[in-house]
């Protein structure tokens, strides 16, 4: 069992023997906010070697130096699965981006409907609440945020990939959360809190490959369904399965 206590993402190559330099605020991190020294261990990955132990061999103030010594755990990639949704108020669109690293989303999406009440939105801040989510949940890889586009770009550069259309107006309605059983690459759609249009509805309806879902009898907010839409996927077509 590992005896390091904290988990961190860096871009740099990791593996045996190799040495890693931290930047002026990771070193903040580990010597000044959790008051690590040299001998300590932390356990770092990067999204493309797996998660690794190091040991401090150098800590200061403005910098410091670690020791790659063992790989614990190979990458892990989640599901070729994208979540796509209208961004909302800004602690709840962070609870958006936090959750779907979590639970497994490979690439993230803020959408542009005709409804969306948030303007633009800072993608540097939302990747920096995805890193410290798979650094907490145990994630060896960080699911990249998009910049914010129109629904109609999106849905252009999708090609054929299944689309799991989450429509509140079919709250109430017969029971349609079953997915069809297609293997390949996935999008989850979350609209925004005023609903999706008519034009867009129509639209999404007519693709061949959106699969329209209802998310249970009631209508949810927009953070509640994309957790809510997330579990439904990976329980039926996920790696929960």
């Amino acid at each position: 069992m590992s005896d390091a206590k904290i988990r961190l993402y860096l871009e740099h190559a990791l593996g045996q023997g190799q040495s890693v330099p931290l930047s002026r605020d990771q070193a903040h991190y580990l010597f000044g906010v959790m008051r690590l020294t040299v001998g300590a261990a932390v356990l770092l990955f990067n999204g493309q070697d797996g998660e690794w132990r190091a040991r401090v061999v150098e800590a200061g103030k403005r910098g410091g130096a670690l020791l790659c010594e063992a790989r614990t755990r190979p990458l892990q990639m989640p599901p070729d699965l994208w979540l796509i949704f209208a961004p909302i108020k800004k602690a709840r669109t962070d609870f958006i981006v936090e959750k779907a690293a979590e639970m497994g989303a490979r690439r993230i999406v803020p959408v542009q409907t005709e409804f969306t009440n948030a303007g633009r939105v800072q993608r540097d801040r939302l990747q920096a609440h995805a890193v410290e989510a798979a650094e907490q949940c145990g994630g060896t890889y960080v699911p990249e945020v998009a910049d914010m586009a129109r629904l109609d770009r999106v849905l252009a550069d999708l090609g054929d990939r299944q689309i799991m259309f989450c429509d509140e107006a079919l709250a109430g309605a017969e029971d349609t959360s079953a997915l069809p059983d297609i293997p390949g690459p996935w999008a989850i759609l979350i609209g925004p809190e005023g609903g999706f249009s008519e034009k867009e509805r129509t639209r999404l309806h007519a693709l061949d490959h959106a699969h329209a879902v209802q998310l249970g009898p009631r209508i949810l907010r927009a953070d509640t369904a994309a957790v809510t839409a997330l579990t439904v996927w990976q329980q039926q077509l996920g790696d929960w399965r």
